[in-house]
Formats: C-alpha cells, sequence, structure tokens
C-alpha cells in the first residue's frame, strides 16, 4: 500500500478563492471590505515573515489588511489600548496579535482584551468554551483546517476511532472537540500516555501535534490509517547547507506504506492555517455586519 497523499496547499488554495469571492459579494452587499487587523510587537524575524504573509494573502483574498506595530519594550497597557481601539474600530472584522509575545506581556491578558466576535484566531476563553458546548463561535485555524481535509478525504466521520496526540489550547483540545461533534471516537494521547505506539495503534485517524521530528512510525499506524501531521520541525542541517530538512511528527516515507492517506510536510496543513484565518475574518465580518454568513463558508 501507498498512501495518498493529501495536498493541503492545493485544498487552501480552493478555499483562499472561494473566500475572496465571499469577501467580494460582502463588499457589494456592505459597502465595504472585510478587515483584518494584524499586532506585531518586537522585531523577531519568524514573526516579521509570517505578518508579510498574511498580509499579502488578505489583500489577495479581496480583504483589507491593516498592520499594527509596536516596540519589543511596550507596556501591557500600551498593547490592550491598541486592542480596545480596534474592538471599537468598525473597519476591522478580524484581529490577530502574532505571537510569541516578549517575555514581559502576559499572552492570556492580551488575548482576553479581544473581542469574541472579532477573535478570528479563535483563542479567546469565550470562543474556547462556545466550541466545548456546541455554539457558533471561531475555532482555531490549524485544527479547523485539519478537520476540513479529513471531512473531505473521509466524509462521515462518525463511529471512527480518532487519536489526537498533543493537548495544546491551540491545535489539541480544540481538534478533539471537532471529532467529538464529529461524532467519532476520541483519545487525547500525550507525554503522559503509557504505551503511546499501542494507543495510536487503535485509532482510523490520527492527528499528530507534539513537536518531536518523525515521532510516529510505520509500527505505530494501523493499517489503513488517515494520518494528519501538524508537526513542523527543522532537523539539523547536513554537511554543506544551510538549513536543515523541515519534517513533520510522523516518518512519512515509512508511514506511507502502512497509512491509506497523508499529509506531507511542507505542504500539507501549513497552507491551511492563514487560509482558514481568511475564512474566519470573512465570516466575522457578515456576523459583524448582521448579514448572514453564505453557505460553503
Amino acid at each position: 500500500m501507498t498512501a495518498t497523499r493529501i495536498d493541503g496547499k492545493a485544498f487552501a488554495a480552493r478555499l483562499r478563492e472561494r473566500v475572496g469571492e465571499h469577501a467580494l459579494a460582502f463588499a457589494e452587499a456592505a459597502g465595504r471590505k472585510p478587515g483584518l487587523a494584524v499586532v506585531l510587537v518586537g522585531d523577531d524575524p519568524a514573526s516579521e515573515v509570517y505578518v508579510g504573509s498574511k498580509g499579502k494573502a488578505t489583500v489577495a483574498a479581496n480583504m483589507l489588511s491593516f498592520k499594527y506595530r509596536l516596540p519589543a519594550d511596550a507596556s501591557e497597557e500600551q498593547l490592550i489600548k491598541l486592542v480596545d481601539d480596534l474592538n471599537q474600530d468598525d473597519r476591522v472584522d478580524g484581529i490577530l496579535v502574532q505571537l510569541p509575545l516578549p517575555g514581559h506581556l502576559d499572552e492570556q491578558s492580551i488575548i482576553a482584551a479581544i473581542s469574541p466576535d472579532k477573535d478570528v484566531d479563535g483563542f479567546h476563553v469565550i470562543n474556547a468554551g462556545r466550541l466545548s458546548v456546541g455554539q457558533s463561535g471561531f475555532v482555531p485555524c490549524t485544527p479547523l483546517g485539519c478537520m476540513m481535509l479529513l471531512t473531505d478525504r473521509l466524509g462521515d466521520l462518525s463511529g471512527l476511532e480518532a487519536v489526537v496526540i498533543g493537548r495544546s489550547n491551540i491545535v489539541g483540545k480544540p481538534m478533539a472537540q471537532l471529532l467529538l461533534d464529529a461524532n467519532a471516537t476520541v483519545t487525547v494521547a500525550h507525554s503522559r500516555t503509557k504505551d503511546l505506539a499501542s494507543v495510536v495503534k487503535r485509532a482510523d485517524i490520527v492527528v499528530a501535534a507534539v513537536g518531536r521530528p518523525q515521532m510516529i512510525t510505520k509500527d505505530w499506524l494501523k493499517d489503513g490509517a488517515t494520518v494528519i501531521d501538524v508537526g513542523i520541525n527543522r532537523l539539523p542541517p547536513e554537511p554543506g547547507k544551510e538549513k536543515g530538512k523541515l519534517v513533520g511528527d510522523v516518518a512519512y516515507d515509512e508511514a506511507s506504506e502502512v497509512a491509506s492517506a497523508i499529509t506531507p510536510v511542507p505542504g500539507g496543513v501549513g497552507p491551511m492555517t492563514i487560509a482558514v484565518l481568511l475564512r474566519n475574518t470573512a465570516v466575522a465580518a457578515y456576523r459583524n455586519a448582521g448579514l448572514k454568513v453564505p453557505e460553503g463558508l
């Protein structure tokens, strides 16, 4: 058996195109474009790249991109004041504060300051609560992207056994909740799980979000499992090369001998994250304007 490669890059491109069409329809109905504000504190190089790519993707999806920058030594009060101003700004439908923040700033306090209805990252405790009780809110972009790939591949997930490896608030916990809502039987595994390999071996669906390169080998997988690899890890560089290879939490080549379908790294889950961020922003725009969210968005 050779696993089908789940092409997240192609899926994300189709999603971004669809979001762009709905953004144009929104602009016609509301008299303005949807707007996404991104706040960057400090000058972390990786964050610079992420913010730049999000801005370009936002404009390409027929939405307005607002970028705000504060110095690395900005106070918590300054940042919360900026967030509050954006909460009140009718041009802004989604607010994203780029993480990680400098160490003197409390991330939870900053996230709590964002209006839940503009929290397109889905990190606010109110949106986490909405997800847990089945109410409509915003779901973190990475797990929602994973869910889109899974339902596109498998259709109805009812009765399937799913194992989520990792219990973070950003991926593991919301991923488990989404799978539960889709009527899968869900186990959340983590560093304290006894005999982790045997737990994973039961799963029809494996979502790996643990941050350990190529930890999951083919011996851990049930024949025919569908594998979603959230991990992005850089190996040490080979001799003569500046950068090491990017790999996931799953040993892709050997896992492909056992799995029925698997996401690659790069080109799997990664492209979905920004695409879902744009989707969440478009949804926020419709809701904030009191308009019905279109089917298929």
